[in-house]
């Protein structure tokens, strides 16, 4: 038996597509349907590597009680939120009113047929538990309120209607001035919020914040701020030794359950790689921590391992799960690591680890993380630095080795414009940092896969899984990969990256942005209408989409010379400003933009030999230095923007301009050294 997910291509919706439940995906003939026979619409979002989700999927929606009154009551409707993040958004708003608290996944929400919420939770039991009413109770209360309360709840969803739209960002004055203090306020609260013991911001649970952590590295860098630099090296150093990194396979977990980094949900997601490969770079040219430079190695190579797809796109997510346990797959019975390894491995791999103390996972297991420096284990050992770096190492391949034995977490295999957007920047930017042409290809195979798929006639499309491609694109896939686009350019200039990066600006001024008040909404002007139209700029887990809109237009007008980039961005940030402003350090992304609008990015085009102009490009980007853009040509390119449009020399020559200024051409590498100090 199937329901009518059966032909859909999300894997998290086919994961439901045999339940008892009569789901609908999400369209206009489940909305009919509610409509109708007059019953209120159940909706469930989660995602397919979310933990909770698979819970209460095997609790209630796998049990045929439990799936019986969920039919005969309501419409119920599965969204995979990946796809929908349009729907996803909306309703963690909405929940957010109804129950004033944050949501997550699986957001439960109950509509009227129309759309509008009128109860809403997140993970429910099937039995009471944790203070959370069973969930076939709670089904049978909300069908017969709904019955018998239609008009109060009709009046309170006006409420919340009308609330929705008191949160969207109003326009200031016309003659608003846009200065820095916006900056100086972010920086000087993430210096106030983060934790000073274990890095990161706030207590349990941990979360990653990659705009943030941005922020302060440019500003720490810009203002000679030492402490802003330190919050940043050391939040990103305590989150590599932790559990949350993947200290045998690379990669970082989603969050952690705890203060310390050392248990995370265990889904990995391809976004937070994706921000966190360009961060670690970054943070590398820094600090010259060979740590941060083994985390961008080691999580490069298991996103290729792993996460590209053969035809070059990346896949969305590796699950919590495996074998219906969450995290089996990662953790550790201390007898089994002493069984595979030598006596002269275990003895560094003990303390290394932490298995010389408690065990820190369910079952008295181990989770690993790092917890004593290799360099103090050596010298209680009497090993030299090298013996004990040889001995890690064969120990931690076996380890690998061993693991790769075990049943592994699922993988969906979706591939979204928007997170491929994210990792294609962090991985050309890895490959210019460390001069990898693997990870150049790697980008570059991933780029081309999604120009090839999904921008199609004109128009790009969201995702795209077994041979098809579907799903309207929303303001970050446009965005994210505009921004991929141009760091792409910075690593390798192509034509066609060019071309594309032009192509998604013209789609974000045509489809997205309220010309009138500024900003770009999160759906195209021809999206479904909903019961919200969000223009958002807080950053999440992923930068606001209309944070890195507004970079990548003010990056793409210097490179171009076209002034209606500039132009939309400027008002993008008038938008916000006021929200900048009381906000500053939840709007980070933007706050990025607002530093590259009032100070614009300095750029510099070498011409010349391909192996000389690469020397000089290492040469320069040898420091960290956010505020530059490096484009290398090699003179034979086609369809240059005039701003690169440079006459062939004899000999390789570098044109440095910082905003309207250019410095007469240099031909020597000392002379445009000295020139960029």
């Amino acid at each position: 038996m199937h329901n009518h997910l059966i032909r859909e291509t999300s894997p998290y919706l086919l994961q439901h597509a045999e339940n008892p439940v009569d789901w609908h995906p999400w369209s206009p003939e489940a909305l009919q349907l509610a409509r109708a026979q007059d019953k209120p619409i159940l909706l469930s979002i989660g995602y397919s590597a979310c933990h909770w989700c698979h819970v209460m999927a095997h609790e209630s929606f796998e049990d045929a009680d439990v799936a019986a009154v969920m039919n005969e009551h309501f419409i119920n409707i599965k969204v995979d939120r990946e796809e929908r993040p349009d729907l996803d958004q909306i309703y963690q708003n909405a929940h957010y009113l109804l129950a004033r608290r944050s949501g997550g996944w699986p957001l439960t929400m109950f509509l009227s047929p129309d759309g509008t919420p009128f109860y809403s939770g997140t993970y429910f039991p099937k039995q009471p538990r944790y203070g959370l009413p069973g969930f076939p109770q709670l089904l049978l209360q909300l069908a017969q309120a709904y019955k018998a309360q239609r008009k109060e709840l009709a009046a309170q969803g006006e409420q919340l209607i009308s609330a929705l739209a008191a949160w969207q960002p109003k326009p200031g004055s016309d003659e608003m001035t846009l200065d820095a203090s916006s900056l100086a306020s972010a920086v000087q609260r993430l210096k106030q919020d983060c934790d000073r013991v274990n890095g990161g911001f706030g207590d349990a649970p941990k979360f990653l914040h990659p705009a943030e952590l941005d922020l302060l590295m440019r500003q720490a860098k810009a203002h000679q701020d030492e402490d802003a630099r330190h919050v940043a090296l050391f939040t990103l150093q305590q989150m590599a030794l932790g559990g949350l990194y993947d200290q045998l396979g690379g990669g970082f977990c989603r969050y952690s359950v705890d203060a310390t980094w050392d248990i995370p949900h265990f889904e990995k997601m391809l976004y937070d790689n994706g921000l966190l490969l360009g961060l670690y770079s970054d943070a590398w040219l820094n600090s010259r921590d060979p740590l941060f430079a083994r985390i961008v190695e080691q999580t490069a190579g298991w996103v290729m391992r792993e996460m590209q797809s053969p035809l070059g796109g990346y896949y969305a997510s590796l699950d919590a799960d495996s074998d219906h346990e969450e995290g089996k797959f990662y953790v550790w019975q201390r007898n089994d690591i002493r069984n595979l390894l030598s006596e002269a491995e275990y003895a560094i791999v003990k303390p290394y680890y932490a298995l010389d103390s408690t065990p820190n996972f369910e079952h008295h297991a181990w989770h690993l993380r790092v917890s004593r420096p290799l360099s103090a284990i050596a010298q209680s050992l009497q090993l030299d630095q090298t013996q004990a770096t040889a001995l890690l190492a064969s120990a931690q391949a076996k380890l690998f080795a061993a693991r790769e034995q075990r049943i592994r977490p699922g993988r969906d295999e979706k591939i979204l414009g928007s997170w491929n957007g994210l990792m294609i920047t962090g991985m050309a930017k890895a490959a210019r940092v460390f001069g990898r042409d693997d990870w150049k290809i790697s980008a570059q195979r991933a780029m081309d896969f999604v120009r090839a798929t999904l921008w199609q006639d004109g128009k790009l499309y969201a995702t795209h899984k077994d041979g098809k491609t579907h799903l309207n694109a929303y303001l970050d896939d446009h965005a994210f990969l505009l921004d991929a686009a141009l760091e792409s350019m910075q690593t390798e200039y192509r034509e066609t990256d060019m071309q594309f990066a032009v192509q998604l600006a013209e789609a974000l001024l045509a489809r997205f942005e309220d010309v009138e008040n500024g900003g770009f909404y999160f759906t195209s002007h021809d999206h479904e209408a909903l019961i919200q139209r969000n223009k958002s700029g807080q950053d999440n887990a992923t930068p606001s989409g209309n944070g890195i809109a507004a970079q990548g237009l003010l990056r793409l007008a210097e490179l171009t010379g076209d002034t209606r980039y500039r132009d939309a961005a400027e008002r993008c940030l008038k938008l916000f400003y006021p929200l900048m402003q009381q906000a500053a350090s939840q709007c980070c992304s933007l706050n990025t933009a607002l530093g590259e609008l009032l100070q614009p990015p300095s750029l510099l085009v070498l011409c010349g030999d391909e192996k000389e102009t690469a020397a000089w490009r290492a040469a320069v980007s040898e420091n960290y230095v956010p505020e530059l853009m490096v484009i290398a040509l090699r003179g034979d390119e086609q369809g240059l923007p005039e701003v690169l449009s440079k006459p062939k020399q004899t000999s390789t020559t570098a044109w440095l301009c910082r905003g309207t200024q250019c410095l007469p051409p240099i031909t020597d590498l000392n002379a445009l050294k000295a020139a960029l100090a």
